[in-house]
C-alpha cells in the first residue's frame, strides 16, 4: 500500500495513496501505522481524501491504531469522502474519532 507522510511540527500528516482500504491492504496499513505509533508519533492526522471506499477490516485497522495510541496520543481524520462518511455514520465512528474538512483545520486542532 503506497501511504505518503509528512511531519508538521509535532503532527504526522499520513495520506493513503489509494483508492481502497480494505481486506487485501488493511494488514500493511495497520502495521505502518502501530510503526510511526511506536517511533513516538503521538498526534496524527489520517487525510483519507483519496480513500473511495473502507471495508470493515479497512475501519478495523483504523480503529485499532487509535487503541494502539491509547490515551497518551490523538489520532483525528480529515478529507473524508461522503462514500467513506456513510460507513462512519452507519458504523457510529464519527462520533468516535474527530473529523475535519481538511488537513489544516486538522492540524490546528491537534496543534493545542
Amino acid at each position: 500500500m503506497e501511504i505518503e507522510e509528512k511531519k508538521v511540527g509535532e503532527v504526522l500528516v499520513v495520506l493513503p495513496r489509494e483508492k481502497r482500504i480494505d481486506a487485501s491492504v488493511s494488514t500493511g496499513f495497520k502495521g505502518r501505522m502501530v510503526d510511526w505509533i511506536n517511533q513516538g508519533n503521538k498526534r496524527i492526522v489520517l487525510d483519507l481524501s483519496e480513500v473511495d471506499f473502507i471495508d470493515s477490516s479497512g475501519l478495523g485497522a483504523i480503529v485499532s491504531s487509535l487503541k494502539t495510541l491509547g490515551t497518551d496520543g490523538d489520532l483525528v481524520i480529515c478529507g473524508i469522502r461522503e462514500t467513506v462518511m456513510g460507513l462512519f455514520k452507519l458504523t457510529r465512528m464519527n462520533r468516535v474519532f474527530q473529523i475535519f474538512n481538511d488537513e489544516s483545520e486538522a492540524i490546528k486542532a491537534l496543534a493545542r
